[in-house]
């Protein structure tokens, strides 16, 4: 009698183990199938490792209101989009309104996630009242990938593409370059940074623009959601008290 208990408890035993085994594996399955992993080609305040820039608040909070949650990559701007249009990676996190008509497989969520200033940096008094045309006449940086900066500086400028910001400054410290472009404010946090007074930015801005997550195709049921969730914390105080956390300690 004693051996046949032993045997059934030692069953139950075994059972129970299969049992949590069984929720564990679902509950992960679960988890993994709640993250939404989006290609972050911006640099802080926008972006950080840590997921502690600006537009990562912004679309930490609007995922967990749908309930996904976030993870951040950081692939160069064009290897970026090739892989989400492949569905390689779930969407980018912030590219212009219209990228989808070079990539077909990302869909726009219509709610704007910010507006971009991409502006020009120079150690010279430079004047910008022709917009793009005054370009023409010096050596322009500007990081690979970025589309309006491909599409809009004059070919009869000196043109050199870099991978990163490093570079992109050291351009224009080390006089390699009369002009780097770059947006707003990852550019003003690296003067703030580097506490340097040479470089300037100059302006009026070149362009500004609304700026919009991008998902693959693959996610096109949660367009809808994420955009009401965006519109919804526009509305309750969320997305400005973001901003005055993260940008307006940077303007000048």
């Amino acid at each position: 009698m004693r051996t046949k208990n032993l045997c059934t408890e030692k069953r139950r035993n075994i059972l129970h183990g299969f049992l949590i085994l069984w929720i564990f594996i679902v509950f992960a399955k679960g988890s993994y199938a709640t993250e939404i992993t989006l290609n972050a080609v911006g640099s802080p305040p926008l972006n950080t490792p840590e997921q502690t820039g600006f537009l990562d608040l912004i679309a930490k909070e609007a995922l967990t209101r749908i309930g996904y949650t976030l993870k951040t990559i950081k692939l160069p701007a064009e290897r970026g989009l090739r892989n989400v249009n492949a569905g390689i990676e779930d969407g980018e996190l912030f590219r212009i309104k219209g990228i989808e008509k070079l990539y077909p497989n990302l869909i726009r969520v219509p709610e704007k996630i910010i507006d971009m200033e991409f502006v020009a940096f120079s150690q010279q008094s430079i004047n910008l009242t022709n917009s793009w045309l005054s370009l023409s006449p010096y050596s322009v940086s500007f990081l690979n990938g970025w589309k309006i900066y491909e599409k809009n500086v004059p070919a009869q400028a000196e043109i050199t593409k870099v991978q990163n910001v490093e570079q992109l400054f050291l351009m224009l410290i080390k006089k390699r370059t009369d002009i780097i472009l770059y947006e707003r404010w990852g550019g003003l946090l690296y003067l703030k940074n580097k506490q340097t007074n040479t470089i300037k930015m100059l302006l009026p801005p070149l362009a500004k623009k609304e700026m919009f997550i991008y998902l693959h195709k693959k996610h096109k049921k949660l367009v809808p959601r994420l955009t009401a969730a965006l519109k919804q914390m526009k509305q309750d105080g969320t997305y400005n008290n973001i901003v005055n956390k993260i940008l307006t300690p940077l303007k000048k």
